[in-house]
């Protein structure tokens, strides 16, 4: 296997696989909306083995065209706010069909695409449903795809302590949603490896996994350990969700909205690893935890990040 295609690239979890499948010997083709910012950030890296080009997973013949010459496939590609044509279902169901519809055409090998804890086609919660939809439409065109389950994802720049820790900067209070919940925080650094080592293993052909970390919090002590991080007291004022729905709707007008009603949704249930499914422990990863990663970049002294 030689040339793997990564659609999402530029994001969160996309970057940190790029950087990974390029260090382990692959070449990859990184497909994104948007190539000139992936660009830039590639020749800083210095990674002459990769590549960017234009594809949009609601546009076939972008699709097809990036998946040219593809020995692998890697759907990375999510979207947390409805906006300008990018729904829910462009993106997580047909999108997704799409790219696995072209990644056969093109003769791919494998196809790995990133889904998310809790995915379940008949969820009361719109993003939790299409992601399962998402699922059910991927196995139907590529039987053997292998579906990557994390849960949230943390490491430097992540929505979850990153962001409470700038909330802690800019508010004399910190909004809770959904205190209760219950999160299994799983480092982005441990995803990336994890899809790496399926896209190189072909007894994960067709297996489906639940990538998460080794504990479980709660929401509220997510945020205490933020805080404590941080050195910044703040009182932590709970927000139920009917008024955080109607906040989010309004944050979406915004070019980067600090909250969706995505991520409403998902704090409406617990977000754990089921039990049912192979983790990274089946892929011989031991998960780096919290209280190891998290204060490497965020705190009042920053060493060098993890990620």
């Amino acid at each position: 296997m030689t040339m793997i295609t990564v659609f999402g690239g530029g994001g969160f979890l996309g970057r940190r696989l790029v950087h990974r499948l390029a260090a382990v010997g692959m070449t990859v083709r990184v497909a994104v909306r948007h190539p000139d910012p992936a660009r830039s950030e590639l020749r800083s890296a210095g990674l002459d083995r990769v590549t960017v080009v234009h594809a949009d997973v609601r546009d076939p013949a972008s699709v097809a065209a990036a998946l040219a010459g593809a020995d692998a496939v890697v759907n990375a590609v999510s979207a947390y706010v409805e906006k300008a044509g990018v729904t829910f279902e462009a993106v997580h169901v047909k999108g997704a069909e799409t790219v696995a519809r072209e990644a056969v055409a093109a003769g791919a090998a494998r196809l790995v695409l990133v889904s998310g804890l809790g995915a379940d086609p008949s969820s009361s919660s719109p993003y939790i449903r299409v992601r399962g939809r998402g699922e059910l439409a991927v196995r139907q065109a590529f039987p053997g795809a292998t579906i990557v389950r994390p849960g949230a994802m943390f490491g430097p720049g992540d929505a979850l302590f990153t962001k409470v820790s700038e909330l802690a900067r800019l508010l004399p209070a910190v909004p809770l949603i959904g205190g209760t919940t219950r999160l299994q925080p799983v480092f982005v650094g441990d995803v990336a490896v994890a899809i790496a080592h399926v896209l190189s293993a072909p007894a994960t052909v067709g297996e489906t996994y639940e990538l998460a970390g080794p504990r479980v919090y709660t929401l509220r002590e997510l945020i205490e350990i933020t805080l404590r991080l941080t050195g910044k007291w703040r009182p932590i004022v709970p927000v139920p969700f009917a008024i955080a729905g109607i906040q989010a709707r309004l944050l979406e007008l915004l070019p980067n909205p600090p909250l969706t009603t995505g991520q409403v949704d998902l704090l409406k249930a617990d977000n754990v690893a089921s039990g049912t499914l192979p983790g990274l422990s089946a892929l011989n990863i031991e998960p780096r935890t919290v209280e190891e990663v998290v204060p490497t970049y965020i705190g009042p002294r920053i060493s060098r990040p993890v990620g």
